[in-house]
This record gives C-alpha cells, structure tokens and sequence, in this order.
C-alpha cells in the first residue's frame, strides 16, 4: 500500500505502471503482449494520453506485472482489491469446466431417440432463468453441466433435421455458458465456450443462431479487449442476416437489433460518438418496427433495452448529464430482465460518480444490488463502482457504503 514515505505517492497511474515494468525490466511490447495489446497502446497509457478505466486491463497488467493489489497501479489505499488470479471465482466453475471440457469425439453409445424440442424447451427454460433470477450465476450454473452433456449427446445420436436443431440448442447452451461465466471462468474456457457456439450455429446452417453466436463472440472480444474485432464480428454478422429480416420471424429481426446495440456500446467504449449513436439508431429503428412488448429470449432486444442502452452509451461516452436525463425516462419495471435492470442501475450509478454525487450513486448501486445480487458482485463495472463508492462516500454514508462493498465482495481495510 502507499504510504507517506512510497516514492510512488504522488505519481500518475501511468507514470506507476512504467516505473513497475522498468523496475522488473519488461518492455513495453512484453507487458502489452501480455495484455493483448500492442505496444503503442502501453506508451500512451504510460504517458497519460490514453485514461486507463478497464477494470479487465488494470487486473491484466496487475497480473503480468506481478503485483498482488490494485493498489500497486492506482495509488488508492482505501479498497483492496486483489488480483492473484486475474478473475473472479464462483463455486460452479468446477463443475461447468468438467462438463465443457469432457466432451467425446466419437458417437455416443445410445442411439435412442431424442426429443430435440424438449431439449430445446429446456435450454430456453434455462435461459429465461438467467434473466429472471437475483443469483442467476450459481442457479443456471447449476443447470449448465447437465445442459450442456445433453446438447452435446443429442448433436451425436442424431441425424438430419433433428441434428440440426440439436446443433442450435447447443450454440443456444454455449451462448447461455458464455453468459453465466463471464468474468469467472478462465480465459480459455470463456474462448472454448464462445468458438463452440459458433461452429454449432454453423453446422446447423441456421442464419439467426449463426447472429446469436456472433453477438456472444462480440461480447467475449469486448471484454478481452478487443473492440476492433468485436466490432467487426457483430457488423459481419448483421450483414449475414439482414436479406432475411423482412420474410423471418421476429426474433430474426430482434438478434439483428441486439447486434446494432452491441456495436453502439463498443464504439461508445472506445469514444466513437458519432459511430455510438448512429449503431444506436440503428437499434432503435428496429425495435419500432416490432411489437412494442417485443422481448427477444435471450438477447432481451425490445424497446424496453433500447431505452436501456441509450444510458450505456451515454454513460461510456461520459456524458453524465445526458445518462441520467434518459434514465430519468425509464421505467424500468417494463424491462422482464432482472439482469439487465440491475445493470442499468448500476449505469445510472457510474453517471451519478461521474458527476461527483456519491449519495445518489449509492442509493441507486444500493438498489441494483438488491434487485440482482450476483449481477453487482461479478460484474466488473459494479465493482469498480462500489469500490469508488466507498472511497467517496460522505462520512454520514460511510458505514452504507462500506456494508455494501463487504456484500459485493470488494474487501476493505
């Protein structure tokens, strides 16, 4: 921890991170490699030009640089956020690991009949508890072994259509698995996870699952740091569907959507306003032309997250003021995804930080955290917001806001 007599103190976030790569003689390619970077992107986070808010990029440096707190790198001795693995952990990873790395590569021994729509009932069924519950990691997590053992034997002990449809309950499966360990799986599980939903989606010949596994692939790319490439994969996919959107069904037209929203939040990440917007819209235009109780399955695309997403891109391209002026719109009791309403409080919470009023941002992280628990605790933007919290917490606030970074998990000293 920094202490009056650390010669680091008073230095930038940058100025830490080349002094600890100089001090254990890295160079600047050798930690951004590690960090799946390039080195051109480490010199300008060292010198300040690029702000470095990643909470996935501070644990990846913290890693490679061999330090075991946060702190090492932000200077801030108030929250001690440890870093040995790099992840987050959640007891059913074990038993999700087993399931996807088990698997067979010669035909199963049964050849009995399956019934492919039951098999997908209860894929969906899963799915929709992802979405309704408050500790929806450890409750699908649960469920996932078995899940995906079942997909898998179907897509082996079938032929023809029925495999077909077996292969997109499995993409469906790996999709929901992508979900349900983001953040505490291992970086080649969550690699494993994402590239199997595709090659299902890809064997079964389905355009609409083939854009499903596209926009989880996005997800994985962003998350790794990868923007340009995960762009690329939700714009490619959006290409492949859109010939179908006026003669496919609704949910066609809702995965389409949910790939324009997921642009918007990764140009918006990357401060590309105008792009940010223009994905929105794009978003938005679809959701019009659709029911207005419209809910895609598993993206949640309708206009409830349209809205939703308006405050994400807002709040990533930091304008505050414009985040909390459409959250302030939302009703957010219209959107069925106990998930996602959790993360839109924890939205509103980063503009309130933003803004420098802690009070507000600790009602609202107070508020997603109660509507979904495990949402806050294994979402990195929700931690980094309760660590904050606790930092900047009026002194009145002080003892709230450090209950709620003990639930969330973000240890305090």
């Amino acid at each position: 921890m920094p202490d009056a007599g650390d010669p680091m103190t008073d230095t930038s976030k940058g100025d830490r991170i080349r002094l600890l790569r100089e001090s254990r003689g890295m160079s600047r390619p050798v930690l951004a490699g590690l960090c799946g970077r390039g080195p051109d992107w480490l010199k300008k986070v060292e010198t300040g030009e690029r702000p470095l808010d990643s909470y996935t990029l501070l644990l990846r440096l913290a890693a490679a640089l061999q330090v075991s707190d946060l702190s090492a790198l932000t200077g801030e001795d108030s929250v001690n956020q440890p870093v040995s693995l790099g992840r987050l952990n959640h007891p059913a990873m074990p038993e999700i690991w087993a399931a996807v790395m088990s698997r067979g590569i010669t035909p199963a021994p049964s050849r009995a009949e399956q019934d492919v729509r039951a098999l997908q009932g209860r894929v969906d069924q899963t799915w929709r508890l992802w979405h309704s519950s408050g500790h929806n990691r450890t409750e699908v997590g649960a469920l996932l072994p078995e899940l995906i053992r079942q997909t898998e034997t179907a897509t082996r002990t079938l032929d023809g259509e029925n495999r077909r449809a077996a292969l997109v309950a499995l993409s469906d499966t790996y999709r929901l698995t992508g979900q349900a360990t983001a953040y505490v799986a291992p970086a080649e599980l969550a690699w494993v996870v994402a590239d199997r939903a595709l090659a299902a989606a890809q064997q079964a010949d389905d355009p609409a699952a083939l854009a499903a596994a596209a926009w989880n692939m996005g997800n994985i790319l962003r998350e790794t740091s990868y923007p340009e490439e995960a762009l690329r994969a939700v714009t490619e996919a959006a290409d492949l569907i859109r010939p179908y959107l006026e003669s496919g069904p609704e949910d066609w037209r809702g995965i389409y959507g949910a790939l324009r929203l997921h642009a918007a939040v990764t140009c918006a990440r990357e401060g590309r306003e105008g792009d940010a917007w223009r994905f929105w819209d794009a978003g938005d235009q679809v959701a019009k032309s659709l029911p207005s109780s419209y809910v895609h399955p598993s993206t949640v695309f309708g206009r409830a997250n349209v809205d939703f997403h308006a405050v994400s891109v807002a709040t990533d391209l930091k304008i505050s003021g414009r985040a909390l002026s459409l959250a302030d719109e939302i009703d957010p009791d219209v959107m069925p995804s106990t998930e996602r309403r959790a993360r839109l409080w924890v939205e509103v919470a980063r503009g309130h930080l933003q803004r420098g009023d802690a009070t507000a941002a600790l009602h609202v992280m107070q508020r997603a955290h109660k509507i979904g628990a495990e949402t806050v605790a294994y979402t990195p933007s929700a931690r980094t917001a309760t660590a904050e919290l606790w930092r900047k917490a009026p002194r009145s606030l002080r003892a709230e806001a450090g209950e709620l970074a003990t639930a969330v998990g973000v240890t305090t000293s």
